[in-house]
């Protein structure tokens, strides 16, 4: 009976819309749903349109073997809408999971996180394509605040904190007082370039050709910020450009490494000259507390250790990388009347 009002009466949800993945949060219930932010479709006759045949974990698992007129997209790039309506689409999908599958009787409430600096154009894509989705509100929050307050920062006090966020999409630093952004910088490079550059690496070194599927997994099991010891090596199976027959290729962690560095450093001097910008009390309370480090790279061998290295500060990899957002967003939801000082930076729109 209770699960059938919560229906009746709505829900409230919080989203963390990344470019790769999509994470969903329910008030009093906790994460619900995280899955890969794409969306498979098959052209109807006649260019009469496209039919949505897949979302999420399924969809990803057609990426690079669809037949002719299936395809996969990713909406989302370097973490703003690209595709509305498929964006639209991957939104309802979650919407509809959070609520057991059902359709809603009352639409849902929604707080969802955006990079901090998207332009104003972007932000309302976000929230048209939410309501679109089916909700009754959508309120908009920027993804450091939502962040620092999942890893449990003390936003609101008069205290410097400093938070960097490595997703798919987007690479983002953020230093935080008194529930607002002081100093924010961001780059749209992240774990998504880190994959092209190990398919160009392979490409240009291998003439082995590989999808992003394949690179994502090459990174993931001996990608590193760092030397390693033992160093790693895995076999990398693609297509041989030569005669454009299978094979297979011992690769090593350190030639992985190699093909990451330049993006490494791209965030390394990101975060250089964010701490160059900001007020020097602020500096001091970074240097005595350290920096969060969040989103999925933040789990790469090595990368915190880097990180602190090239700012002489103390990087701790938050306890949950992945979900620091969406439990963020989650705090928001279950203390929309506590929160206000945040809500003053939320955006709304209404159907």
């Amino acid at each position: 009976m209770f699960k059938y009002l919560s229906r009746f009466l709505g829900l409230d949800v919080g989203i963390d819309l990344g470019s790769t993945n999509i994470v969903v949060y329910e008030k009093e219930k906790g994460i619900v749903l995280s899955e890969p932010s794409t969306v498979a479709v098959r052209k109807l006759p006649r260019g009469t349109g496209l039919e949505v045949i897949a979302v999420g974990r399924e969809a990803k698992a057609m990426a690079g073997k669809t037949p002719s007129g299936v395809e996969t997209i990713w909406p989302l790039q370097d973490g703003v809408i690209a595709n509305f309506e498929m964006t639209e689409q991957l939104i309802r999908y979650c919407l509809r999971r959070a609520n057991g599958g059902h359709s809603f009787v009352s639409h849902p409430r929604v707080v969802i996180s955006v990079p901090a600096e998207v332009t104003e154009v972007e932000r309302k894509a976000v929230v048209d394509a939410t309501l679109g989705a089916g909700a009754s509100e959508a309120y908009v929050v920027d993804e450091p605040i939502s962040a620092a307050l999942g890893v449990g920062l003390p936003i609101d006090k008069p205290q410097g904190c400093m938070i960097i966020d490595v997703g798919g999409g987007t690479s983002e630093v953020s230093v935080i007082s008194l529930g607002g952004i002081v100093v924010t910088s961001s780059l749209r490079t992240a774990g998504r370039m880190m994959d092209n550059a190990i398919i160009a690496m392979l490409r240009q070194r291998y003439a082995l050709l590989i999808g992003e599927t394949t690179a994502e997994e090459v990174k993931n099991t001996i990608g590193s910020a760092l030397p390693m010891s033992p160093e790693l090596e895995m076999a990398v199976k693609g297509r041989d450009l030569s005669d454009g027959l299978p094979k297979s290729d011992i690769v090593s962690s350190v030639e992985v490494r190699e093909a990451l560095d330049p993006i490494f450093g791209g965030i390394e001097d990101m975060i250089k000259v964010a701490l160059e910008k900001t007020p020097p009390e602020l500096a001091k309370d970074i240097v005595d507390q350290g920096v969060v480090l969040s989103g999925g790279v933040a789990l790469m061998n090595g990368f915190a250790e880097r990180l602190s290295r090239a700012i002489n500060t103390p990087v701790i990899v938050a306890e949950k990388p992945i979900f620091s957002v969406a439990l963020g967003v989650g705090k928001i939801l279950e203390n929309l009347g506590a929160m206000k000082r945040v809500l003053m930076s939320v955006e709304r729109g209404a159907r």
